[in-house]
């Protein structure tokens, strides 16, 4: 990891309406794994966990790309079509098709997602409702806010123990 944090992320606000905090802290979370990742090499982004996961930082970035498709692009939007990298070929193809030579390109497929993942968000209210395919129920826009905070939190986890793994370097 770089030691200037703030080239990847800042914190929260404090203070502020809802859709700001929300916001606030799910791009507080995607920095935080822009700056685990900082640095490495595609070889040490693929290198794996420990058997038998196949969890790799690089894994974690695709797995999250395809996270940010999922919810805001077929979930919200309803964009049919948009998943990659979860087939029923290779239903685990986020972790399992890393690649150290498509890495770089990974990340960049990730920050170009997320910044659709925003335009979509930002054309509905909280309160608008949507379906999952394939599922019962409704979601508001608020709850896909604080699942993706909680998605993006539990994956950096993962994401500070990779990375202390492959060079010792540890963060916050």
């Amino acid at each position: 990891m770089t030691a200037d944090e703030t080239a990847f992320r800042t914190d929260p606000p404090q203070t502020g309406d809802e859709r700001d905090l929300l916001q606030g802290f799910l791009d507080f979370h995607r920095g935080t794994l822009l700056w685990k990742i900082a640095g490495l090499t595609g070889d040490e982004l693929v290198q794996r966990s420990v058997e038998p996961s196949g969890m790799s930082l690089i894994g974690l970035v695709r797995h999250l790309t395809e996270v940010e498709r999922y919810w805001f692009h077929l979930c919200l939007a309803g964009r049919p079509g948009v998943l990659q990298l979860w087939t029923s070929e290779h239903p685990d193809g986020d972790f399992d098709l890393a690649s150290a030579a498509t890495a770089e390109q990974d990340v960049e497929t990730f920050r170009r997602v997320v910044r659709q993942s925003d335009e979509i968000g930002r054309g509905f209210d909280l309160d608008h409702t949507f379906t999952r395919p394939r599922r019962d129920g409704e979601y508001s826009v608020r709850w896909l806010y604080l699942h993706m905070v909680e998605e993006y939190a539990r994956h950096n986890g993962h994401a500070d123990l990779l990375r202390e793994r492959i060079d010792g370097l540890t963060g916050e």
